[in-house]
């Protein structure tokens, strides 16, 4: 290498370290003695809420200013509301993070006029970790196992948020797909709203919950045996779950199995963080940062563990290509996937 050559690219080292401790001055300098608001579109206690809450406590300390922490829940039209208020209302400026159920992008692409964004116009920061979707009843519901549902002769009653969230739009693929006898209850805040219908004997049970919130939110039911996971609605099963069935095990038809494993690759990775349309480029490469060093923090991780949360975060830009890939779905199964959540 001629010393010419080593003399322009040490100076294109300098030039950019420059440029990099620049962009960190001025995004010190804008958070500071600012505060970062969580919208968060579950109701609190649920699993939504419990995450969030965990890492607020953590997050500041990794952005560049240390700007403070605000938790604010925003509930209502299944998510929807947080949904819309990040991408059209919230400060375009990095100071506001939502967190909402990803499965309303699908609801955006089938044409619902209620979601008033476009998922590829967010910026994503990531998701602490991926969902093993379940099914729950209640023990006073007489359903403890899945052949007691297969073979129920009155429909089972599961509470459920809304259009875009799993516990709607999961259970009616599924309902498609197996033909288990079911009835969806909607209208709910959050899955604490659900957690208590179903303690009081309002529904029977659920399919919105993850097995990563479940297990911590209604532990000391699950300790008494008041509640049964009785099906597995993902295509490989939780090392946590052995011995509870496949949902794609009751498949009746081909395209039963396509449908359920659309449900599995949508409904497993909703819980992403995201912020509004147009925030600085800058700002978002440090908060992304700021998000993946959040989830390497060991007394996050040690709370976490402690409160059996999981922790397993996909980063920023892959949630980004997993929506990309969501917007290429075939045009004829989307075709399909719109005409069963919409019956």
């Amino acid at each position: 290498m001629t010393k010419a050559l080593c003399g322009l690219l040490l100076a294109i080292f300098i030039s950019a370290s420059l440029v990099t401790s620049a962009v960190a001055a001025s995004v010190e300098e804008f958070y500071k003695g600012k505060a970062i608001q969580f919208i968060v579109g579950g109701s609190a206690g649920g699993g939504y809420d419990t995450y969030t809450r965990l890492i607020a406590r953590y997050f500041s300390q990794y952005v560049p200013g240390k700007p403070s922490t605000v938790v604010q829940n925003m509930p209502g039209a299944a998510m929807l509301i947080a949904a819309n208020f990040t991408f059209n209302s919230a400060p375009r400026d990095g100071t506001v993070i939502g967190h909402w159920s990803g499965p309303l992008i699908l609801q955006h692409m089938m044409g619902n006029p209620a979601v008033q964004f476009d998922g590829r116009k967010f910026g994503w920061l990531g998701m602490p970790t991926a969902d093993s979707l379940i099914c729950i009843t209640t023990e006073r519901s007489g359903i403890k196992t899945v052949e007691d549902w297969r073979k129920a002769k009155t429909p089972v009653k599961l509470g459920a948020i809304g259009p875009g969230t799993s516990g709607t739009d999961d259970t009616k693929l599924l309902a498609a797909a197996t033909g288990f006898p079911m009835q969806l209850i909607e209208g709910y805040k959050g899955t604490a709203d659900i957690r208590i219908a179903a303690e009081t004997g309002e529904v029977d049970g659920t399919c919105a919950f993850g097995w990563q919130s479940a297990k911590v939110t209604w532990a000391n039911a699950l300790k008494a045996r008041q509640i049964h996971v009785v099906l597995q609605t993902m295509l490989e099963p939780h090392p946590e779950l052995k011995g509870v069935p496949l949902a794609v095990d009751y498949a009746k038809t081909d395209e039963g199995k396509k449908l359920l494993q659309i449900a599995s690759e949508l409904y497993g990775k909703q819980r992403l963080y995201s912020l509004p349309p147009e925030v600085p480029e800058e700002r978002v490469r440090i908060l992304q940062k700021a998000f993946v060093d959040t989830m390497k923090d060991p007394q996050l991780k040690a709370e976490a563990e402690k409160a059996k949360l999981e922790i397993d975060p996909i980063d920023g830009p892959g949630i980004e290509k997993m929506v990309k890939g969501l917007y290429e779905i075939e045009p004829a199964i989307l075709k399909r996937v719109k005409q069963i959540l919409e019956s």
